[in-house]
């Protein structure tokens, strides 16, 4: 009988004590969607559904290692990477990724948490533009982290069309602009594919909810696990949006802490 072998997404990440976002809801996202996922922890937070308490950054070098064991025994299929605190830090997850020769890297540019919580240091923004977004396959800020990475405010999905464009030219294969931050009843996202110089709107509608805590954790990994399957990039998104929007309705109907909830990952799984 033939081996099986098993779509392998890698998360490199900070963790989240509530368990709603970061490495958390990354391989929640990975098992629902059928890879296997396996991680490297950036930061430890104490974290819940009302906020950040405390960061504890783990250092770059322990960093390395752990990608080190990821990639010379298992290897990886697609990357997602997520909240990275420091500039040197981001200059390490760069320098492994490129040396193991990495591939379907998506990068959630983590900034600041549901909770309004500062989650990066004001140097490492530069950093991201520099390292990370030349070697990324997707990117995938909402409106106010494209706006830190712009320094300009966007207002509008023209805004975001003008603002895909400008973060591709620094070499990331697509730029995808998250707009659940703009007010509109329905909610639309610009995917702009780099190479085809070619705007896919992705349009949902907006789910009034709580239950909003790693939604953009879980997008991005959704986005990974797609493209670790063999799916190309607009299919990737695409999949990934109706994830996430299915997730955030069946998590709406949930209680659980007193601030922003996760989403269901498990929505169709159980109930």
């Amino acid at each position: 009988m033939s081996q099986k072998t098993y779509c392998k997404v890698l998360t490199v990440a900070g963790s989240d004590s509530g368990g709603g976002a970061g490495i958390q809801a990354d391989l929640k996202t990975f098992s629902a969607l059928g890879c296997y996922g396996m991680s490297v922890i950036t930061a430890l937070t104490a974290q819940n559904t009302e906020g950040v308490t405390g960061i504890h950054p783990v250092p770059p070098s322990f960093v390395a290692e752990q990608m080190e064991a990821v990639f010379t025994d298992i290897g990886a299929d697609a990357v997602k990477i997520g909240m990275l605190f420091s500039a040197e830090l981001i200059e390490t997850v760069a320098r492994q990724l490129k040396k193991h020769h990495a591939k379907n890297i998506v990068l959630d540019p983590v900034m600041v948490a549901q909770s309004g919580d500062k989650l990066l240091q004001d140097q490492a923004v530069e950093a991201i533009r520099e390292y990370l977004m030349p070697i990324a396959d997707v990117v995938t800020p909402n409106l106010p982290e494209a706006e830190v990475l712009l320094n300009h405010e966007l207002h509008c999905a023209e805004d975001m069309k003008a603002a895909a464009r400008t973060l591709a030219s620094h070499g990331s294969k697509s730029i995808l602009i998250k707009g659940g931050h703009l007010k509109d009843n329905n909610i639309a996202d610009v995917l702009y594919l780099t190479q085809e110089k070619r705007f896919v709107l992705l349009k949902s509608e907006r789910i009034e909810t709580l239950n909003n805590h790693g939604t953009g954790c879980t997008l991005s990994s959704a986005i990974a696990s797609f493209l670790a399957k063999g799916d190309n990039t607009e299919a990737a998104v695409s999949k990934a949006k109706d994830y996430i929007t299915e997730a955030i309705r069946a998590g709406a109907a949930y209680h659980i802490g007193q601030g922003h909830g996760p989403v269901h990952h498990f929505f169709e799984w159980w109930k």
